[in-house]
């Protein structure tokens, strides 16, 4: 009954992590959670006006198929606006979050054998929306000393005659690592003798760069254009998760193409949630700088902390929420049950069942040697997560 495509997706590690530390809360336990990817801020108060006032104004029916014509105005502004890109609203798909963008898009580029490049850590879901468009994954893993980010002679090694695509995300999920300019220039330098590779640029987390403004690959090379699609939403930087609104921007052909496929799996995003995402990009930016100010305090804390603790080692994340530590130190070690521990899963299994502590292990983003902690959480839960992580760490043999 079950078909082999279904059989070949893994679960989310992130939701699974999650879930066993709810598990662990309804048991009565106590459990600081660093696992989960959504700011701990409220919707800023203007967005859910405006979804408030559609909804007293009786805006409830089914919208145009690739959003509504003002909100895809509000995303065009905006890139031309932060991004100093020029789309007109026909070369935009909103979809129901950016996670549906990206797999339409793996699904209205992949044909069954096609290879697509994958720098490693890696967001969760990207190696399995390519399974499931039946292409082929081709993870590239980057070094902790290069931050983990790709270099341009590994893209170039990688790339193949089966190479239909490379993914890109900066700011990083899971590392928080941002590309400069030099580094995109590098990487596109490459692409332009691979005219067959396609970009996908996953730029979700672009309000929350904490020294330098955000860089995508088309701001270092427009010559690209014409076979990127550039991913985005409103869930990170407005704290809109649960609003479930992304989009899409890229050539024409393309978002016809996305735009079949999201007309017949599932449509518009929520009509309601659509004037929230006009409002979140017409209105003022005053609430996004407030939370990225608070992440950037509780990122130099972490940051701060962990480098403190005997053998674990985390470079400064440029941007996100997210640091991701290397701990292979304490690999080969046991618990007081005399389990060894041999992997980040293993550790991570370690940390919340003895010690109440919930982080995602690096094995479910394609490094082995890191654990994804958090900071979307306050200072409180931030001091005592650390906490339970040094005794943890500490207690291994």
């Amino acid at each position: 009954m079950i078909s082999s495509r279904a059989q070949s997706v893994a679960p989310s590690a992130t939701l699974a992590i999650s879930d066993k530390a709810k598990e662990l809360k309804e048991e009565g336990k106590s459990i600081i959670s660093l696992s989960a990817g959504e700011p701990d801020f409220n919707t800023p108060k203007h967005i859910c006006q405006a979804a408030i006032n559609a909804i007293n104004n009786g805006f409830h029916g089914y919208t145009m198929n690739t959003g509504t014509p003002g909100l895809r105005k509000s995303i065009t502004n905006k890139l031309q606006r932060d991004n100093n890109l020029s789309y007109s609203p026909s070369q935009i798909v909103c979809t129901n979050g950016a996670k549906q963008a990206l797999g339409f898009s793996m699904l209205a580029m992949i044909d069954e054998g096609d290879e697509v490049i994958i720098p490693a850590p890696y967001w969760v879901s990207y190696p399995q929306m390519v399974n499931v468009a039946d292409g082929t994954p081709v993870t590239v893993r980057t070094s902790f000393d290069n931050n983990y980010r790709i270099t341009a002679q590994q893209l170039k090694d990688a790339i193949t005659e089966q190479t239909k695509a490379v993914m890109l995300c900066s700011p990083s999920n899971p590392t928080g690592t941002c590309y400069s300019r030099e580094e995109l220039k590098a990487l596109a330098d490459v692409l332009d003798d691979h005219p067959q590779v396609n970009i996908i640029s996953d730029e979700i987390y672009e309000y929350i760069v904490f020294e330098d403004e955000h860089v995508g690959i088309l701001n270092v090379a427009p010559q690209l254009k014409e076979r990127t699609v550039l991913i985005n939403g409103f869930s990170k930087g407005f704290a809109m998760t649960g609003w479930r609104l992304g989009y899409l921007a890229a050539p024409q052909d393309f978002t016809d193409a996305v735009a079949k496929i999201q007309s017949q799996e599932t449509s518009a995003p929520s009509a309601i949630s659509q004037k929230a995402g006009e409002a979140a990009y017409r209105g003022s930016l005053d609430a996004v700088t407030k939370m990225r100010e608070a992440f950037k305090k509780r990122r130099d804390y972490i940051v701060g902390a962990l480098s403190e603790i005997e053998g674990v080692k985390c470079f400064t994340p440029s941007g996100a929420f997210y640091v991701f530590p290397d701990i292979s130190h304490y690999f080969g070690r046991s618990d007081d049950n005399g389990t060894t521990i041999e992997s980040s899963t293993e550790l991570c299994m370690y940390l919340i069942e003895q010690h109440g502590l919930a982080a995602v292990p690096g094995d479910a983003f394609g490094e082995p040697n890191g654990i994804r902690l958090s900071y979307a959480a306050g200072m409180d839960q931030l001091k005592e997560a650390i906490s339970r992580l040094k005794k943890g760490l500490q207690e291994l043999s």
